[in-house]
């Protein structure tokens, strides 16, 4: 790949992070039109995916964005209100651009009349806003057309990085934007140029000092530079002038500017100060203030100047970009190690040789460490998934001709990216369902003594080493006699079955359920849920649906952190090994045969007076070998319920690296996957939300 193709990826994955961020400014700003941090914001972003796509070769990126960037400069500056409109207009855009990104991949191209479309949807409300005068633009938009700034004098230190051009960057065009600003002189520094002979053309060796009269505000002059200021020294001073939106800023100092000008040296001011009395000195002599308030006074002056300069002291290359596969062959590798140690400390106890068992020790204590650092690298906030749910929820509502607000909670809870990115698709056709079937219209709510906005709640927090992740709604709730009816009439369940709540909400999850009396472009295909149940199954995760009649309805969703290693307990049945997921597990108990036969055939055991069912894993899965005297049962709990496994041996704790299974096991029910122990010997792995499913479905069936 070339340096120009390595530079158009990077744009593009840029590019794709600001139009989340665009998307998430508008909906905040449909709530918030006043907001001016918001306004700031979009415009922002739209002229770094503008000027960065004109850069780097995006020219109808950069054509499409000029009008719309257009309009919200005159947002932000008071001249065009933030109306619905405006928003809906703002996100067709931001969705073109996805559109056009997108079609630099190969795919499609974006639909050019869609463009032109929106474009003239722009150009209407600036040719609208230009026949009006400023006191009639302000009569509309309820924003006194005037700033709050005057013409202020501002001096600019540019100072490039000697690479800039490498990026596609030249400095030229954006003195030119700095022009278009207001009265701009620019002054070169050529003194740093070195002889022809040593010239490097793909360098830049000038830097500049350009003196700027504006009323535009210092954040215009900041937005030029916004793209390159990571690769250039840039310092920004209100020379002249005041303006009330940035920070007050007194005239320059004589010294200062004979400094800045390289006329002098920071030296020479000191010594000709050094010969005179510092303004304190001079207060004391005169008894107009006591040492302990000038000691007072010298304090907070420092404590001024150190938190100025935190302020403006910005980290940069805080953050570097890594390919998606780069991370994953990383876990790969360091679930490869883990197998290795296991290797390495069971050599280290079987040969009892002392100082092999503490390097395997170390190596241990090293491999867990590698092991969360590589893991922590592949979690990202669930967050971000919330807030692409935000449109979904503002768009469905309009288009069904309802009132929905979306809150959120526990957006910082971290996930497996892995997890993160296969987990977009079933949120949604949740998000769809909840606003579709549960959240009433308008009326029917208001009928019914609900405010009229229907509210979707989504949730998100660790529990243990899984994340639980909840979706509830205060709409109508599930009807579980509608729900029968229909399993009933689309032969489902049998006309004379009796069903549970748990077992009527198990329907909405079957292929072909649906309650809706019609097919839309929303819901009645029967399509959505089941695929949200597979999705969740294949994750090694569970589901769980609560609700109430008119009330509303919670969707519980569990899931592992991660899908690379877990904490297992191995356990020893004949001559097979398995591992059951540590943090399912509540404990160990034996169980004598004795004990077994008083039970009369039924699996059950008494833990502590509480009744606990449990399931023989070796006639599960059909292994051969009588069963031991006194065998142990390791009590698991999923949700509410507990159920025990039946082993011959607890072995221990094992740090489990999941391999997937191939796909002639993929029929195998109650196995999510293997793990190669330290012999090299394979392990099952237990899925045990399934497991305890299929043993209740086969005894289901048994009974029928």
């Amino acid at each position: 790949m070339s340096h120009i193709d390595k530079h158009k990826e990077t744009f593009k994955e840029e590019a794709y992070e600001l139009l989340g961020e665009l998307e998430t400014a508008f909906l905040e700003l449909e709530e918030s039109p006043d907001n001016r941090e918001l306004v700031g914001r979009v415009f922002r972003a739209m002229h770094t995916i503008k000027g960065s796509g004109a850069m780097f070769g995006f020219d109808d990126i950069a054509e499409f964005m000029h009008d719309v960037e257009t309009v919200f400069e005159q947002v932000r500056d008071g001249k065009i209100a933030v109306t619905k409109h405006l928003v809906n207009l703002g996100l067709s855009a931001k969705d073109q651009i996805r559109a056009m990104l997108d079609a630099y991949g190969g795919n499609e191209p974006a639909d050019e009349s869609r463009s032109t479309e929106i474009i003239a949807a722009f150009r209407k409300l600036i040719s609208r806003d230009d026949k009006k005068s400023g006191a009639a633009k302000a009569a509309e938009t309820g924003v006194s057309g005037e700033t709050n700034c005057e013409n202020i004098v501002y001096r600019i230190h540019f100072r490039p990085e000697k690479n800039i051009f490498m990026n596609g960057t030249n400095p030229i065009y954006l003195l030119n934007e700095l022009k278009e600003l207001g009265e701009c002189r620019a002054i070169a520094h050529v003194d740093t140029i070195p002889p022809i002979h040593e010239i490097n053309p793909e360098y830049c060796y000038t830097h500049w000092d350009i003196i700027l009269t504006t009323g535009k505000g210092v954040d215009a002059i900041k937005d030029i530079f916004i793209f390159i200021a990571d690769n250039c020294e840039l310092n920004i001073k209100v020379v002249d002038g005041y303006c009330e939106s940035d920070e007050a800023a007194d005239n320059e100092k004589l010294g200062n500017i004979l400094v800045d000008r390289g006329i002098i040296s920071p030296d020479d001011i000191e010594k000709a100060l050094s010969s005179q009395k510092r303004l304190g000195e001079i207060l004391v002599d005169a008894e107009a203030v006591t040492n302990e308030g000038l000691r007072s006074a010298l304090e907070e002056q420092s404590q001024i100047r150190d938190a100025r300069k935190k302020r403006q002291t910005t980290e940069t290359h805080s953050n570097i970009r890594v390919p998606a596969e780069k991370l994953d062959h990383f876990v790969d590798l360091v679930g490869e190690l883990v197998i290795l140690q296991q290797r390495l400390s069971r050599t280290a106890s079987r040969q009892n040789d002392s100082e092999l068992f503490a390097i395997a020790e170390e190596v241990e204590r090293l491999t867990v460490e590698l092991r969360d650092s590589a893991f922590s690298v592949r979690m990202v906030p669930i967050g971000m998934i919330f807030n692409k749910l935000k449109r979904l929820v503002r768009d469905l509502s309009d288009e069904l001709g309802k009132e929905t607000d979306m809150a959120t909670d526990g957006g910082e809870t971290e996930l497996d990216k892995t997890v993160i990115d296969r987990l977009n698709d079933p949120l949604v056709h949740i998000i769809r369902n909840s606003i579709d079937h549960g959240i009433e219209l308008p009326g029917a709510r208001e009928a019914s003594g609900k405010p009229g906005t229907g509210v979707i709640h989504l949730s998100a927090f660790h529990s243990g080493s899984s994340v639980i992740i909840q979706i509830r709604d205060d709409g109508r709730g599930i009807d579980t006699d509608i729900v029968r009816a229909r399993a009933i009439e689309k032969g489902m369940v049998a006309a004379n079955a009796e069903l549970s709540e748990k077992e009527c909400y198990a329907l909405i999850f079957e292929p072909g359920f649906s309650t809706a009396k019609e097919v839309t472009s929303v819901s009645g295909r029967g399509v959505g849920m089941d695929v949200v149940k597979q999705t969740i199954d294949s994750l090694r995760g569970s589901i769980d649906v609560e609700s109430k009649k008119g009330k509303g309805t919670t969707i519980t969703i569990t899931l592992p952190l991660t899908l690379a290693i877990i904490e297992g307990l191995q356990v020893e049945i004949g001559n097979e090994y398995f591992v059951l997921p540590l943090s399912a597990v509540e404990e160990c108990i034996e169980l004598t045969r004795e004990e077994a036969l008083k039970a009369k055939g039924r699996h059950i055991t008494n833990v502590r007076g509480e009744i606990v069912p449990y399931i023989r894993l070796k006639d599960w899965f059909f292994l051969e070998g009588n069963s031991e005297n006194i065998e142990q049962i390791v009590i698991t709990r999923t949700g509410d319920r507990r159920v025990g496994f039946v082993v011959d041996r607890v072995v221990g704790e094992h740090q489990t690296v999941i391999k997937a299974l191939g796909s002639v096991y993929k029929n195998v029910q109650g196995v999510s996957g293997a793990t190669i122990l330290g012999d090299g010997r394979v392990a099952m792995i237990i899925d045990i939300p399934h497991l305890i499913q299929a043993v209740e479905m086969e005894e289901n069936s048994l009974c029928a």
